[in-house]
């Protein structure tokens, strides 16, 4: 198969030959027929932050189930799936109380050191990036990274409900728990914040302030409800926020990676107020807060998320049938879809920051 492959950090997407060994008894092959562009892949391909080379990158895919294992109940051959990373044993204490995303045995779904790998490039072992590897033609993953879509879902906006859409929207009404009058700040306003301002809006924050440098994404976020925007670059948001909601926001989720943007987070908050870090930090960040005044004294709290607390096969079904029913807006979180030949030039717009969503579905 084609797949678009990282040999080292800092060197760029290399479009190879790979191959896909048999499936095991619980894993599925599946033609991927569109692959999201995340921007937390980006971190590893350029820094590789301790992950072994060569890797295969890429976790929000869709598409049809082409092989399967001799012992895979869960999808056959012909179902249209989304493929998510939160796959959860189903067996430890974690899973049994339906938080797969803190599954303590998520290893055992991975094959053993003495197993064959999955894949391979010229007999070298490549690296699966989170049981996935989805810049690829095909995958190979276990049965429990599936979850069955309806036919009349385009795959090019299905793939996002694996990552962007379930760790967005998740934030706000898993983690947080937003609730109707509550009020909300985003900072950040790519494919996963956008989903934050679309989950709080459905979960009925009663104010919704987006935060982000770029106009053109002030103004998406705007259609995906949010009621007030700031632009960063133009104004201290920490004031802004203060100064619209008179006092700060219940609720502020940090999904930009940054350690002045986590900050800001923490003191946009009001009295009891928490703050919800989404955006992948370096491991070494540290935040520069007075515990005191900017945590005890003002009760507030801060919480890391994980992708968005979900139980993917409850959400992602509820997720598209929103978006059936008109809504839950995904369409516009696409900015582009290019061919997998694309994925270097589309990586640095996303880095860039003027594209929300970069889709492959030409592979």
């Amino acid at each position: 198969m084609r797949a678009a492959l990282v040999a080292s950090p800092g060197n760029g997407f290399l479009i190879e030959d790979a191959q896909l060994d048999a499936p095991a008894s619980h894993e599925i092959i599946v033609d991927v027929k569109a692959s999201g562009l995340c921007h937390s892949d980006i971190g590893i391909a350029e820094e590789g932050l301790g992950f072994q080379m060569p890797i295969l990158l890429g976790h929000e895919v869709a598409g049809v189930v082409a092989e399967v294992g001799a012992d895979v109940r869960n999808v056959a051959v012909g179902d249209r799936i989304v493929v998510c990373m939160v796959a959860g044993c189903g067996r430890c204490v974690q899973c049994r109380r339906g938080l797969p995303f803190r599954c303590k045995e998520v290893s055992s779904l991975e094959r053993g050191a003495g197993e064959a790998p999955r894949i391979t490039r010229g007999g070298e072992t490549v690296t699966q990036f989170m049981g996935v590897g989805g810049f690829a033609e095909k995958v190979l993953i276990h049965e429990n990274l599936a979850i069955p879509i309806a036919d009349d879902i385009p795959f090019d906006i299905a793939c996002l409900l694996g990552c962007g859409v379930l760790t967005g929207a998740g934030a706000a009404i898993n983690t947080a728990g937003v609730r109707p009058g509550d009020t909300v700040a985003v900072i950040g306003c790519g494919g996963v914040g956008l989903n934050t301002i679309q989950g709080a809006r459905l979960a009925g924050a009663s104010r919704v302030i987006a935060v982000d440098l770029q106009p053109a994404k002030l103004e998406l976020a705007r259609k995906f409800g949010a009621t007030d925007v700031v632009n960063s670059g133009e104004s201290d948001p920490v004031q802004a926020v203060n100064e619209l909601t008179g006092g700060g926001v219940d609720y502020s989720f940090e999904v930009v990676g940054l350690k002045p943007t986590a900050e800001q987070a923490v003191r946009m908050l009001s009295v009891g107020g928490t703050a919800l870090f989404i955006g992948v930090q370096r491991p070494d960040t540290k935040l520069d807060l007075d515990v005191f005044t900017d945590v005890i004294w003002p009760q507030r709290r801060m919480l890391g998320v994980s992708m968005g607390s979900a139980n993917p096969h409850v959400d992602i079904p509820m997720f598209a049938d929103l978006y059936r029913q008109g809504r839950f807006e995904l369409d516009a979180l696409v900015s582009e879809r290019i061919s997998l030949d694309d994925i270097e030039a589309a990586y640095g717009r996303v880095a860039g920051g003027s594209v929300a969503r970069a889709v492959i579905t030409s592979f």
